[in-house]
């Protein structure tokens, strides 16, 4: 039995391909043909922020890392097959409208800070929930 060193054979990755977009005064950009059949893009798109970067991709495209995370959770707390099923959608479906809500009150309180006077006063009353 030979006790040897595993060595594992690399592809080298594709250099990335980049393109650089002008930003019209409008705030809009063309996507490049070549990206635009790439990713079959139909009518829309979905745009984000996610770690500094602005990410544009097909509308309708699951960031699965959150789905993983709900259901590594969900399994953890013991559901199995159907009811497994039928948790994950009912968790699924109350995402967006907690994130709204979420949007909606951070909107509220960020107008509420605005007809304050005193900037020291908008700054304390954002963040009054994080002292402690």
């Amino acid at each position: 039995m030979s006790t040897g060193s595993v060595v594992q054979e690399v592809m080298p990755m594709a250099p990335l391909e980049v393109k650089r977009i002008k930003v019209s005064d409008k705030r809009q950009i063309t996507i490049p043909i070549k990206f635009f059949k790439q990713l079959n893009i139909q009518e829309e798109v979905d745009v984000f922020v996610k770690n500094g970067e602005l990410v544009i991709r097909p509308a309708g495209r699951t960031d699965y890392g959150f789905a993983t995370e709900i259901l590594k959770d969900l399994v953890s707390q013991g559901y199995e097959g159907q009811r497994l099923i039928e948790e994950f959608a009912n968790v699924q479906s109350q995402i967006r409208p907690a994130v709204e809500e979420m949007i909606a009150e951070a909107d509220a309180a960020a107008k509420a800070a605005l007809k304050k006077t005193d900037r020291q006063d908008k700054t304390a009353e954002l963040f009054a929930d994080l002292e402690d």
